[in-house]
């Protein structure tokens, strides 16, 4: 009997053991895919994320290891390959905030490499090591995606955090270069930005977001929760929009909508 596994679709996620990772895997598992959950560290977080999805029906390859290592890429691609036998999806969820929020004129080189090396170079070539993988295979001539998690700082300024937006700016960029050079191997590939979301990594500025979102900052006047990212991700990643590819899929309750 063929294994009921092979009709399943498969997705890698990237920092996915907590936080908007762990929300896009619990809709991914949701929507039937079968996953490789890759994060930098394997804690009790990331147990725990084994745990629900296994129990939502999700067959799920763990697979440790840091984007930001280049030489780590292969392996993680390989994971998918070795274990269920395709990849139909990646999703580069993973990403670090700034380690202080300052003056512009105050960031050193080695904070700007280290969010460039993560956020940014880290995705650009792990999406290169997929793509490629994903064309010698001989799989299907559509139906696959690359997800790239972006941010609203890809358009919006934060100067106490510049070398953040700089990355993120680029990642809006990566998903159009490579959408435009997947389009005729049948890869879409999407940008979302997320905005003000309740995780781990806003907790440190909810007090200050939380009074302007009060006021108003984003017309949909509350936090967004990860499973409003999740759920974005697992729609287009099902497929549920097939005529697009390279466009930015903002879930930031309209913060980015210019106003007078």
């Amino acid at each position: 009997m063929a294994d009921s596994s092979a009709m399943r679709r498969v997705a890698i996620v990237t920092g996915g053991r907590r936080g908007i990772g762990r929300s896009i895997c619990h809709q991914l598992a949701q929507a039937g895919f079968d996953l490789v959950l890759n994060d930098r560290v394997e804690d009790e977080a990331f147990a725990r994320t084994l745990v629900e999805l296994r129990e939502l029906g999700s067959k799920v390859e763990p697979h440790a290891g840091d984007i930001s290592d280049l030489q780590g890429h292969a392996a993680l691609v390989d994971a998918a390959y070795r274990r269920f036998g395709r990849l139909d999806a990646l999703v580069n969820n993973a990403g670090i905030q700034v380690r202080n929020r300052g003056d512009l004129l105050d960031v050193t080189p080695e904070r700007f490499d280290e969010s460039i090396a993560v956020n940014l170079r880290g995705t650009f070539f792990l999406t290169q090591q997929a793509a490629r993988r994903m064309i010698a295979d001989g799989g299907p001539a559509s139906g696959r995606s690359i997800v790239i998690v972006s941010s609203s700082n890809a358009a919006l300024v934060s100067p106490e955090k510049g070398e953040y937006c700089v990355s993120k700016s680029g990642l809006s960029m990566t998903a159009k270069l490579f959408a435009v050079r997947l389009a005729q191997a049948g890869i879409s590939v999407y940008e979302i930005r997320p905005g003000l979301i309740r995780t781990d990594m806003t907790a440190e500025v909810r007090e200050k977001y939380g009074a302007q979102i009060e006021q108003g900052i984003s017309p949909v006047r509350r936090w967004g929760e990860p499973a409003d990212v999740g759920v974005a991700v697992a729609s287009l990643v099902s497929g549920r929009i097939p005529f697009a590819t390279g466009i930015a899929v903002d879930i930031d309750g309209g913060l980015l909508i210019p106003r007078l």
